[in-house]
């Protein structure tokens, strides 16, 4: 379905290549300018933490050699109080570059977040209803925090394994250049090691975080829908589709994990043996004292340039052991970057207008609109409503009744021919302007997490008490919500919690009434409401509708009688349209929809 509509699955995964991932890494530091001063203050941090670790070991050299030489005394506890203190400032300083980095890394996501968040609510629904929301949900939540792990990491170590790296080198060849030089040209082979097998975990890590959107996705979708997989007793079914993906979830993440865990053991084993080759040597040199290659090393200098060469091949390591969470954290970020850069955004420019305070008259001219370009759903057509006229829309399931709303709300873009409001094309106006000019209450209720006071005042949160209250006694709603526990402060949960599927659309009734825009949409607005209830509430939006337009779409045709005009779709056109009277009269499709109802 969705390459027919243009749009790439969520899950489905890119060829994967270096320019690829250089691009999306190069972004990621494009990123941090902004915080500039801020890595500097952390780069400061860094060179200090190291700089005062690398002094430890030169003090603790020295310690030694008082100690072989059995001159313990006031210099010896000198250089351990010393070393105490290096050890306290390097801890220090490691702690506040962790804060500062921490700072920009968060702030960095969160930003990330939060443009990836501000693009989905530009995104038509067209889009969203051809991608599972729960991969998207995972993009936002989980992805990004993979990512944020991965760039914290990355920037710790990279600053700490620089400086490290450089300052260990000093001191190595201050001791000895040509031990430092034997260090220097083995330990780039743990390099290459490290870069042969990250090369081939990227795509391994994408495929994982593909698949896991993929689980949250089918997770959401049984959550949502959960007393229909128990009515039909589809548990089972349900679970054998979880399993499926689960497996191939732990068989990627296995793979992902298993070849990136390489690294980490292999740059290890070529270290040990570097750094057992430069003991040897060491020792030799010890022993030589005079000898023309090494020097004359002592036993302290050895431990020290023992300790520094351990200290300088300890980045490598780190570094190599971090590739995995930074494979990771960059293919997170590449399907959290391709939310942010899909361009199927809404139409809207610059250049759209205010729309003024709707008449109410509509207008629609020759209309094509499909969902599928190969299948014709909608062709010519043409709809004339004068303000305050009450328009029916019945037909037949899949006739186009819900898509002409979609159209009037422009959820969906006509492919030819002009809606107009008031003589003037809606196209040119802010997308805001349009939606904000009708009220609708659709046959699926929405309502968030939060107080009943605040769900009602989702549409028009400036309203008073007094006025909230009213429009709750207009939609019969304020009865059951006083026997609430706390009344309109009730907190009720996702989708209305506990409250019975009449009561939820009573409250986005409610919701309705508050606001009394100019134009109103109906979709089946009471068929979670018993009969009772139904004949106060159709009293009421009668009045409600007094000199507003509106648009009610029904399949029990006895509710729509009174009615102005009633149009009848199917297969996309509208084949007849009258009142009710010249319907019957003309003993057509309606009639015959009628008599059958």
């Amino acid at each position: 379905m969705s390459g027919v509509y243009g749009y790439m699955p969520r899950g489905t995964i890119h060829e994967d290549t270096d320019s690829n991932r250089s691009g999306v890494l190069k972004r990621v530091l494009r990123l941090e300018i902004r915080y500039i001063p801020l890595i500097l203050i952390s780069f400061l941090f860094a060179i200090a933490s190291v700089a005062f670790s690398l002094l430890v070991p030169i003090r603790i050299g020295n310690a030694i050699d008082l100690i072989t030489a059995g001159t313990i005394g006031e210099d010896f506890y000198t250089v351990l109080l010393k070393t105490v203190i290096c050890a306290l400032l390097a801890g220090f300083s490691q702690y506040g570059m962790n804060l500062v980095n921490n700072h920009v890394v968060f702030h960095t996501v969160q930003n990330v977040r939060n443009n990836a968040f501000a693009r989905l609510q530009r995104f038509p629904v067209s889009y969203l209803d051809v991608h599972p929301e729960g991969d998207l949900v995972s993009r936002l939540c989980a992805d990004t925090e993979q990512f944020a792990d991965g760039l914290l990491l990355g920037f710790t170590q990279l600053f700490t394994g620089v400086i490290t790296i450089v300052g260990t080198l000093f001191f190595m060849f201050s001791m000895n250049v040509t031990i430092a030089l034997i260090v220097v040209v083995l330990t780039p082979v743990s390099l290459f090691v490290a870069k042969f097998i990250a090369g081939h975990t990227f795509d391994m890590f994408k495929l994982q975080s593909s698949e896991r959107g993929e689980q949250t996705a089918l997770i959401n979708e049984v959550l949502t829908n959960v007393k229909t997989v128990k009515a039909y007793g589809r548990e089972e079914k349900v679970l054998a589709r979880f399993d499926e993906i689960n497996a191939r979830l732990a068989g990627s993440s296995q793979r992902a994990l298993f070849f990136s865990s390489l690294t980490n053991p292999s740059t290890r084993f070529v270290n040990n043996l570097i750094y057992a080759g430069v003991a040897c040597v060491g020792a030799i040199a010890v022993y030589a004292k005079t000898n023309f290659l090494f020097g004359g090393l002592s036993v302290g200098v050895l431990t020290a340039f023992l300790s520094y060469a351990t200290q300088y091949m300890k980045p490598f390591n780190e570094i190599t052991s971090v590739v995995t969470e930074l494979q990771n954290a960059i293919a997170c970020a590449a399907r959290v970057f391709e939310v942010i850069d899909d361009d199927h955004f809404e139409t809207e420019t610059d250049q759209s207008e205010t729309m003024p305070k709707p008449q109410g008259n509509i207008r629609m001219r020759d209309v094509d609109f499909s969902y599928i370009k190969e299948q014709e759903l909608i062709k010519g057509l043409n709809v004339d409503v004068k303000s305050g006229m009450k328009v029916a829309i019945v037909g037949p399931t899949g006739c186009g009744k819900t898509t002409l709303i979609n159209l009037l709300m422009r959820f969906y873009e006509v492919d030819a021919g002009t809606i107009l409001i008031d003589e003037k094309d809606c196209s040119v106006y802010r997308l805001n302007d349009v939606r904000s000019a009708y009220g609708m209450v659709l046959q699926d209720t929405w309502l968030f997490s939060g107080t009943v006071r605040e769900n009602i005042l989702f549409g028009k949160p400036d309203a008073t008490e007094e006025e909230m209250i009213r429009a709750a006694k207009d939609s019969h709603a304020h009865a059951f919500i006083r026997r609430l526990p706390d009344g309109y402060d009730t907190k009720i949960g996702e989708d209305g919690g506990i409250l019975s599927q009449g009561q939820k659309q009573l409250l986005c009734i409610t919701r309705l009434m508050l606001n009394k825009p100019p134009m109103l949409i109906l979709d089946e607005a009471t068929s979670s409401i018993d009969t009772r209830t139904e004949m106060k509430i159709q009293s009421a939006f009668r009045k409600l509708m007094e000199g507003r337009t509106a648009f009610i779409v029904a399949h029990r045709l006895s509710t729509i009688r009174d009615a102005d005009l009633i149009l009848v779709m199917k297969d996309g056109m509208i084949i007849e349209q009258g009142t009710h009277e010249s319907l019957m009269l003309q003993n057509g499709f309606y009639a015959e929809l009628y008599r059958s109802a």
